[in-house]
Formats: structure tokens, C-alpha cells, sequence
């Protein structure tokens, strides 16, 4: 699946001084990002959709008086969070009279069950979003910034300005609320606990179901002095290993860049009416205009149609957790929240003008592309993004593969191939069963079946389903474990062994990889695996995922790019010369992060790593 592309410098020079097109880019580059903090910080309130709504707007509105560029995304930042604690005041006015009205967040906006449900997460990773729900306002504005910095969206600086902190108050905040958050989680798990223990159960025999601070600390104090409860806590992983490869949320179909369809209403009337958008033309006039009619939409819903949305696909459960949804207008993928494009006016006919006796000689066709000269065995995993398909010609490579059944809008130059991918049980249906067949020669099984934030199944519950896999005719690759394919009596080996004891076909064996140690010495100590997993089953191996990531202490940790270099370039010769290894794939192709172990940075040029492991195999 995609990642959100946020548009450069250039992006914002030229939308500031009037580009239509690149203002499109920017709205929708930045939708996601702001839909997330702003998200976080209410809690999936009813005025989500809202705030951010009067975010871009305020941003469009003000995008001419911005002095530096390269701020932009700082400059955002801070006018979501001010949208934010605008909205918290103005709920604060608002005179309570007769009933108290409920301020409880709308069942269909909850952004907590969107995180969940959209990012298919599970285990751990579900407990931590789940205990968002117990933090106060304020914990939860600090949280919307520390979450996307801990994914790698923010940095400390702009956290900080939005803050409107020192970068150490600001880190003295983010361990404060981090610490209120590990007690939330604890919470969670022990209300989860079946059966519950009899004194929680007394504890909150008074509560009314609705998750709030007070009654967090109730819980918690609860929690730190019985025995029973106290089991809870004994397998807390680091909030933020779980949280550091976390996609952002999907935007919601409402967020789309769509054209309600106005019977009898003029949009952009009533936006010079309103006088808030200077913008009445191309895509960011259809998001302002569905901002600023819906009190129209309302009124004349009788005559008004519902409106056509391309809306956003929401990432399925066959989709690696690290992933998340496009929202770019290149023109390729079919699930770009932007509507299509208006065709150009055709040119004057040439029977309109004059004849003249000038002779017009037709321009030379342009020469044929040069076929890239790849590696048979060297791979990228990848997601859409800026300058994939000139990435993906550029590092050289044989193959790609996207954790999907499809390429999911990559566009690949000639001769690079797209090997599919059965994600998990839920993508097990036929019609993406026919879609791997149609898209590829060679089938990769299950990914990370061992981990629970990932496919998440017993061996024997893939041997089931295998010979659902078998049935597509492809070569077909063992699911691919995260840790321990060597070991005896480990997953992949139970899995083996139950697929010659059921007579079922495995062709090839797909490992992943991530070393903590930096140094040279990472280059052996993948190849004794690799040596290790041939030698227990006797077939060809697959790299599939691979690179230098320490997650010892919890956050993850990431070598330089000297040190990443230095690696891509010797892995890439050792894997070259070992017969038994197939294929090989760097994670990942696209370096859209601050950190992280991509090679190539939006637009599609590389970087230092990038350049290493291009050259090399």
C-alpha cells in the first residue's frame, strides 16, 4: 500500500506564488498528516472532520504571507494544533442550558476504532491505541504530535514549536505523558482480563462505561496493588517500537477532494460569499466548497445529489503494518482521493486557419528507452510514492513487490518484475487469488506469520489454507517468517515438516532479516543465517525483507547512512555469490522518513545507501 508523499519546497514556492496544480498537491499532500493530529488530539470527535477542514483553509488563506518555504509543513502544524485548542475553548464557552449535553465522541468518527479497524492492528499495537481513550485533552494534544514524531512524520523541532516549548521542555511533556499512557494501557489490558479480578470488579462497579483520566487513575492505582492484576504488566514492549512503523490513518471518504453534485446551488457563490477562499477553481476549490456548503447540502437535501467521491481504499488486512494509503495526485493509481483530472480544451482546428505555404516537418520520434540493465536476483520491497517507477529503474533491480496481490499503482519500468503476495488469511478470497495469478509467476505466502501485529497464524492453520495457494499454479514461496527460520522446532520449521507430512508443494523459502549490529561484521552474521535456514530444508531461499534496524532497547534504532551504505554494498556482493539464494529485497525502496533504511527519496533520486546498493550486484 502507499505512503502519503508530502510535497517539497518547490511544491509549496510555487502554490504560494499561484500554481492551481501545485496548491492541488499540497492540500492533498498534508490532508493525511493534519487529519492525524487532529484526529489523535479529539479523540475521533464529531468536529474532526470540521477542524480540519478550517486548518486547510486557514493554510490556503495564509499560504501567501508564508516567508519560508521550506517551514511549511512547522507553519501547519502549528495552526492545526491552534484549530485544536480554538475548538476546546469555544466548547468551554458554550452556556450549559437545561440537560447537560453528552460530549462523548461519535460511534462513527471514533478516531480510535478507525485507527484499529483501518490499520488492521492487533495485539500490543491494538492495546496502545485503545488506551488513547483514557488520556485528558491535553495529554491527548501531546500525544497527536509525540505519536507522529515516534512514526518518523514529525521532528522534535516542529513538535515543539507546536508546542510553543523548548525542545527539553518539550521531551520532559512527551515522558510524562508517555508514562500516562503505559498506565492506560495497563488499564486497558485489565479490563480485557477474563475472568476479571473481583476487587477491579468493586473498583468499578460505580463507573459508567465512558473511559476519562479520573477514572484511569482509579483503575491504575488498583492495578499497582493486587497480585492479580499486577500479571498484566509483565510483557509491556516499548510504546514506542510498537508505534514506530505505524502508517498514518487513512483519510475518511467525508476528507476526499470531492465534487458534491449542487442542484440549483452555486459553490462558488457561496464562497465569495463566505469571503474565506481565494482558491474557486481546480481540486482545492471542490475540498473548500464541500467544507463551506454543507449547511447548503443540508437544507436542500431534497434537490441536492449525495456527491461522487473516489474515496480513499482503506488498507486490508493482507497489508504490511508499515504501509499506509496514497494520497498523491501523480496520475497513475486508481485510488487517489483526487477526482480526475478535466481534460484539456482541444487545440484551434488547423481548418480554422489561414493556409500557408510554410511546409510543417513532423518532430523525429523521441529514442527508445534504454532497457534497464538489472540484476536477476537483487529486489525492492516498495509502496508508491514520488518517483517510484524512475526508483525502481535507477537501483537496477530484477523485481519488486508490494505485500499485495497487485502492484497497487507502482508503475515498474520494462523487465522489472512484480511478484505478488497472499498477505494473510483475510486476503484468501478467490478474486485476489486470481489476481496474484494474473499479476505473477512466482506467489510469496504469508507474511510474518509468526508475529501477532502481522498475518498472525499457527502453522497449522497456513497448512490448511495452502492448498488454496497451491491451486493458482505459481511458484510458491513458504509464508515468510521474521525471526528463527533456523531453528529447530521453530514456526517455519513446524510448517515444513507439517507440509511433507500432507504431501503439500513449497518451492522456495522467503526469510526476513534485520540486524542490530552496525558494524562489518553484519554482513557474516547474515549469511550464517542464510546458511543456517538452506541447510535445515534444502531449497532455494528468498530474502525478502532485510536491512540494519536495532530494536534491542524498544525504539527502534537506525544505523547512518555511511553505515547503511557500507552494508547494502556487501550484502549485495555476498548475496550475488551464494548459488542457493533466488532473490534478494532491501526494505524498502522508498525513503519518505527522516530516518529509517530507505533508499530513495521522493522524486525517485537515492540517497547515499540507495546510490551503494544500486551499484553493487
Amino acid at each position: 500500500m502507499a505512503v502519503p508523499v508530502e510535497p517539497g519546497v518547490v511544491t509549496v514556492m510555487a502554490a504560494r506564488d499561484g500554481d492551481q496544480r501545485a496548491l492541488d498537491e499540497l492540500v492533498a499532500g498534508y490532508l493525511p498528516l493534519v487529519y492525524n493530529i487532529v484526529g489523535h488530539a479529539l479523540g475521533g470527535h464529531a468536529d474532526t472532520d470540521d477542524v480540519v477542514q478550517e486548518t486547510m483553509l486557514r493554510a490556503v488563506n495564509g499560504l501567501s504571507s508564508l516567508r519560508d518555504p521550506a517551514g511549511f509543513r512547522s507553519w501547519l502544524v502549528v495552526i492545526a494544533m491552534n484549530q485544536i485548542r480554538e475548538r476546546h475553548r469555544a466548547h468551554q464557552r458554550v452556556p450549559v442550558t437545561g440537560e447537560v449535553p453528552e460530549d462523548l465522541a461519535d460511534p462513527g468518527a471514533d478516531f480510535v476504532d478507525l485507527t484499529i479497524m483501518r490499520l488492521q492492528l492487533s495485539g500490543q499495537r491494538r492495546e496502545v491505541v485503545a488506551a488513547t481513550r483514557w488520556l485528558s485533552e491535553d495529554e491527548r494534544e501531546l500525544l497527536s504530535l509525540w505519536w507522529l514524531e515516534a512514526a518518523g512524520r514529525l521532528t522534535r523541532t516542529e513538535v515543539a514549536d507546536a508546542l510553543n516549548l523548548t525542545p527539553q521542555h518539550t521531551a520532559v511533556r512527551v515522558q510524562r505523558v508517555k508514562g500516562q499512557l503505559d498506565a492506560a494501557r495497563i488499564v486497558v489490558r485489565a479490563l480485557e482480563k477474563q475472568p476479571r479480578c473481583a476487587e477491579l470488579a468493586e473498583v468499578v462497579a460505580d463507573w459508567d462505561g465512558d473511559p476519562s483520566a479520573l477514572w484511569r487513575k482509579r483503575i491504575a492505582r488498583h492495578t499497582r496493588s493486587c497480585r492479580q492484576c499486577e500479571r498484566v504488566t509483565t510483557d509491556l514492549a516499548a510504546v514506542e517500537g510498537l508505534i514506530a512503523r505505524l502508517p498514518l490513518v487513512p483519510l475518511p471518504a467525508a476528507l476526499g477532494l470531492t465534487q458534491p453534485l449542487l442542484a440549483a446551488t452555486s459553490t462558488s457563490a457561496a464562497l465569495t460569499q463566505v469571503g474565506t477562499a481565494p482558491v474557486v477553481t481546480g481540486k482545492v476549490a471542490l475540498f473548500l466548497q464541500g467544507a463551506l456548503v454543507k449547511p447548503i447540502a443540508a437544507a436542500a437535501a431534497a434537490v441536492i445529489a449525495a456527491g461522487v467521491a473516489v474515496t480513499v481504499v482503506l488498507p486490508s488486512s493482507e497489508e504490511p503494518v508499515a504501509q499506509a494509503v496514497s494520497v498523491t495526485t501523480s496520475a497513475a493509481p486508481p485510488t487517489s482521493i483526487l477526482p480526475a483530472e478535466t481534460a484539456p480544451s482541444p487545440p484551434p482546428s488547423s481548418s480554422s486557419v489561414p493556409p500557408t505555404t510554410t511546409t510543417t516537418v513532423a518532430p523525429a520520434p523521441p529514442p527508445p528507452a534504454k532497457p534497464v540493465v538489472a540484476s536477476v536476483k537483487k529486489g525492492v520491497s516498495t509502496w508508491n510514492f514520488d518517483g517510484v517507477t524512475k526508483a525502481l529503474g535507477d537501483v537496477r533491480a530484477g523485481w519488486y513487490y508490494t505485500w499485495g496481490s497487485t502492484p497497487e499503482g507502482v508503475t515498474a519500468p520494462p523487465n522489472v518484475e512484480f511478484v505478488p503476495m497472499i498477505w494473510g488469511e483475510k486476503s484468501m478470497d478467490q478474486a485476489n487469488l486470481d489476481r496474484a495469478k494474473a499479476n505473477g509467476k512466482a506467489l510469496l505466502g504469508f507474511n510474518e506469520p509468526d508475529f501477532a501485529e502481522q498475518s498472525n497464524m499457527t502453522p497449522e492453520r497456513a497448512l490448511d489454507l495452502w492448498p488454496k495457494l497451491q491451486e493458482t499454479g505459481l511458484r510458491l514461496g513458504a509464508p515468510s517468517v521474521g525471526v528463527g527460520g533456523d531453528k529447530a522446532g521453530g514456526w517455519l520449521d513446524r510448517f515444513m515438516t507439517g507440509a511433507a507430512q500432507r504431501g503439500l508443494r513449497v518451492d522456495f523459502i522467503p526469510i526476513h532479516w534485520y540486524g542490530g549490529d552496525f558494524s562489518a561484521a553484519a554482513v557474516g552474521q547474515l549469511k550464517s543465517y542464510i546458511e543456517a535456514v538452506h541447510a535445515r530444508y534444502g531449497k532455494p531461499v528468498w530474502l525478502t525483507e532485510y536491512a540494519l534496524i536495532d530494536f534491542s532497547g524498544g525504539s527502534p534504532r537506525f544505523p547512518s547512512l555511511q553505515e547503511e551504505a557500507a552494508f547494502a554494498r556487501g550484502s549485495s556482493a555476498m548475496l550475488e555469490s551464494l548459488p542457493y539464494v533466488e532473490r534478494y529485497a532491501w526494505f524498502a525502496l522508498p525513503a519518505d522518513k527522516p530516518t529509517g533504511t530507505g533508499l530513495y527519496l521522493p522524486g525517485g533520486t537515492p540517497n547515499q545507501a540507495g546510490e551503494a546498493y544500486r551499484d553493487a550486484g
